[in-house]
């Protein structure tokens, strides 16, 4: 309370927060925010962690996320990620293009024990 009272003035008869204060305030709650997003955010689909994105229609990277999203278990993300391989293979082939190395575990987020119902 005595620090709240340090921070706002009267000016005119009203009361008035520096303005030093207050844009602390704000950079301090918009980095709040960021981390909080970033650490209990859901996946998201990306051409850095999705294998084959450049190969696949708009529609099924919005479908591919959702159902990295949907699983509940280690064993159906896996098998779906091995079907999606193959898939993603199979396009690059056919279009004779290189496909990338896949850079980051789809299923990571279904290793740990509290992972079931995020």
């Amino acid at each position: 309370m005595a620090e709240a009272a340090l921070l706002i003035t009267r000016v005119g008869g009203k009361c008035a927060m520096p303005r030093q204060a207050l844009v602390s305030l704000l950079v301090i709650g918009l980095m709040l925010a960021v981390s909080a997003a970033e650490a209990g955010g859901p996946w998201r689909a990306s051409e850095g962690n999705t294998r084959g994105w450049q190969l696949m229609t708009p529609q099924e990277r919005i479908d591919h996320q959702a159902r990295i999203r949907s699983f509940r278990t280690l064993e159906e993300c896996r098998a779906y990620q091995q079907e999606h391989h193959q898939l993603m293979e199979q396009r690059a082939r056919q279009r004779g293009v290189a496909l990338p190395s896949g850079r980051r575990d789809i299923c990571e987020h279904l290793k740990r024990p509290d992972a079931v119902g995020e």
